[in-house]
This record gives C-alpha cells, sequence and structure tokens, in this order.
C-alpha cells in the first residue's frame, strides 16, 4: 500500500431533507437542482474558501439517467455558480455511491492531486423509477446460475439474507419501529439541524376560475419519512412483497426517496491557506464483493477491511451509520460483525428516514460528521451493502 502524502479533511457536510418518492414533497424537484441547493449550503459553511481553489467535484448517482444523466456532477456545480475551472464527474456504485464519491474526492487530496474537491451524492426516485427506465441485463447473466443472483430484485436478496442468518418477522419489524422512533425523536430534539439544508419548492397547480397557473413557494426543512403512526400491530399486518411466504415487507424495507448531500473536503495546505476549521478527517474506506444473491450481507466484509486499513478496533468507533436497505440485512450484519446496537443508527436509518440509493452514502457522511461533534465521539463509520454484491465501509474522525 502507498504511502499517503497528506490527510484530507472534511470542512463542510451538509444534506437537503429527504422527500418520499411518487407523491412526496421533491416529486418535481430535479436531482440536480437538490444537489445545487446543497452544495451552495456547503459552500455558505466555508465563507473563507476562495471557490477558484476548487479543482474537481465528486458526485455519486445510482442510475445516472434523465434528469440525472449528462454528468450531472459537472451540471450542478455549473449551476451553483461555481467557477467554470471547477470539474465534475458522475460515479455509480450503487447504493454506495455517495460515500465512494467521499473516498475519491479524499483520494485525490491524500495523494497530493488536488487541495479542494467536493463529494457529494444526489438521487431522485421519483423521477427515475428504482431500476431506470430501461434496463437491459447481459444476455450471458441467465446462462449460468452462479449469475443469475445479478438480476435479482433487492427484496428477494433480502429474503435469501433472512432464511440463511435466521432473521425472523417479529425482529425485523421491531428494529423497522426502533428506527422510526429514533428518527422521531431526533427530529424532536433539533439534531438534524446542523446537518440539514432547507430546500424552497415551488409548486403549480391550475387556477381554473382565472384561467391561470398558480404557485405556492414553501421551504422543506424535514425529513418526510419518519412516521408517529408506526406500531408494531400495523408493521405485523403488512403483507410479505417480494416471497409469497416471506418476512420481508413494505414496512421493515427501507423507503424509496429523494436527496442529496454535498461535502467539501480539503488538504492541510488549503486548511490553513483558508483559514478553514475542520469537521473531520477521513480515516479509511473500503469495498469488498459477496455473492451477488446474499447483496446485503455486503458489511460483514467491509467493515473489517476498512478497521484494518485505518488500524482501529470495531470497539473505537463510536457512531455507526448502518444504512438499513433491510432490516433483515441490517440485523444479519449486526449479528455477524458483532455491532453494538446502542452505535447503530441512533437517529434512525433508512427505514424511517428513506433511502435515496445514490445519495444516501453523502447524506449518511454529512450526518456522521455533525454528530461526532454533538456527542463528543472520536470516531464514526458509513457503511452499507451494495446492489449486485458488495458492501462499503468509510471510517471518519472528528477533529
Amino acid at each position: 500500500m502507498s504511502k499517503q502524502v497528506q490527510d484530507a479533511y472534511i470542512v463542510a457536510a451538509t444534506r437537503t431533507p429527504i422527500g418520499k418518492s411518487g407523491r412526496g414533497v421533491f416529486r418535481h424537484t430535479r436531482p440536480d437542482d437538490l444537489l445545487v441547493a446543497a452544495v451552495r449550503h456547503a459552500l455558505a459553511q466555508v465563507p473563507t474558501l476562495d471557490p477558484k481553489a476548487i479543482e474537481d467535484a465528486v458526485v455519486g448517482c445510482s442510475l445516472p439517467e434523465a434528469e440525472q444523466g449528462v454528468n450531472m456532477a459537472r451540471v450542478a456545480m455549473v449551476l451553483a455558480g461555481l467557477p467554470h475551472s471547477v470539474g465534475g464527474v458522475t460515479v455509480n456504485r450503487f447504493c454506495a455511491s455517495g460515500l465512494t464519491a467521499v473516498q475519491m474526492a479524499a483520494d485525490r487530496i491524500r495523494v497530493g492531486e488536488a487541495d479542494v474537491v467536493i463529494a457529494g451524492g444526489a438521487e431522485s426516485m421519483s423521477m427515475v423509477p428504482m431500476s431506470g427506465h430501461k434496463p437491459s441485463f447481459n444476455p450471458a447473466v441467465f446462462e449460468r446460475d452462479e449469475n443469475v443472483g445479478i438480476a435479482y430484485g433487492m427484496g428477494l436478496t433480502a429474503e435469501k439474507v433472512a432464511t440463511q442468518w435466521k432473521v425472523t418477522r417479529e425482529r425485523q419489524d421491531a428494529f423497522a419501529l426502533a428506527s422510526h422512533q429514533k428518527a422521531l425523536a431526533a427530529i424532536a430534539a433539533g439534531q438534524f439541524k446542523d446537518e440539514m439544508t432547507p430546500v424552497t419548492v415551488v409548486d403549480r397547480f391550475p387556477d381554473l376560475a382565472r384561467g391561470e397557473v398558480a404557485t405556492r413557494t414553501r421551504t422543506v426543512d424535514i425529513d418526510e419519512g419518519p412516521r408517529p403512526d408506526t406500531s408494531l400491530e400495523g408493521l405485523g399486518r403488512l403483507k410479505a412483497v417480494f416471497a409469497a411466504k416471506g418476512s420481508v415487507t413494505a414496512g421493515n424495507s427501507s423507503q424509496t426517496s429523494d436527496g442529496a448531500g454535498a461535502l467539501i473536503l480539503a488538504s492541510e495546505r488549503a486548511v490553513k491557506t483558508f483559514g478553514l476549521k475542520p469537521l473531520a478527517r477521513f480515516v479509511s474506506f473500503a469495498v469488498r464483493g459477496v455473492p451477488p444473491e446474499i447483496m446485503g450481507i455486503g458489511p460483514i466484509e467491509a467493515i473489517p477491511a476498512a478497521l484494518k486499513a485505518a488500524g482501529l478496533k470495531l470497539d473505537d468507533i463510536g457512531w455507526i451509520e448502518l444504512n438499513e436497505a433491510f432490516a433483515a440485512q441490517a440485523l444479519a450484519v449486526m449479528d455477524t460483525v458483532g455491532l453494538d446496537a446502542s452505535r447503530v443508527n441512533p437517529m434512525g436509518g433508512a427505514i424511517a428516514l428513506g433511502h435515496p440509493l445514490g445519495a444516501t452514502g453523502a447524506i449518511r457522511s454529512a450526518t456522521v460528521v455533525h454528530a461526532l461533534h454533538r456527542h463528543q465521539q472520536r470516531y464514526g463509520m458509513v457503511t452499507m451493502c451494495v446492489g449486485m454484491g458488495q458492501g462499503a465501509a468509510g471510517i471518519f474522525e472528528r477533529v
């Protein structure tokens, strides 16, 4: 492994609220516009930074097509008003796209190729469906049984994990309820405010009496997903949706969502030059592959690798953002790795807050960075499973 030239520091971190896909608050808001809002808010956190010093932007997106295609990263940087000298690249590692963007930005700095880089993620599942508008698998995927898992729906992989790791329906529903309860408590306590970028939404609707289009402007500053009426009884009445006799339901799965996140990373030289105050240091990152048909267990392999790269032990990690793609896979990961439940998603996870695919890694990175300061924890981790059989984990240190 090559020696790091310099450390990469997060000097700004923010994210938009997360809206429900389909009929939610951002159903008519383009993902690049959500990203623009997050980038502008991140820049506002570092007023002494010369925008001309920003060299590149790396943005994660799980399905970079349609409204989030044509290199959304570059489009958003231009629309955010950054100098034309700032580059932009959009990357895809499905659910780990946003975290991979942070890792790539950090690596550019750590090897001495850049001093200031923007990292982020954006996804509109209202505008671009789960599998995109025209999914097309290579026919070779279906020629061998061991490759078919690549084409499995995510829910089916969660059912396979639930069966293999013996995660009961009761545990899944209890985990889902806890996610909502923790998220609601965090919202009530204002714990998301430090990381939140309020977004102005303009609703348009016909005024038939006047024969014109009327508009209504509102500010969205809270996550839409958490439900105070969630109960074990209600969750228990939901039917399995991916297997006839399964245990994975809409209630114990992550919500399809819309949202964006943005972070600004800088070298020590840039920190000193512009008088920036680092929030955290990017410590390590690891990605590992697993069988596609049980993609949910990816963090089981990625977490130990990230810890080894950081020279840390699991007990050193005080705050863990484990993406709740499904309660089944989250519990399987926690059981196998031995994660302390009190340190996992203390403010709720994707079952309550939502999972805007490629944006989630950047969103949860912003959550970790601010939570480390609020709760005086030294190390935090963001980790998630990845469609088609991967796991990713990134570690941050409070500065």
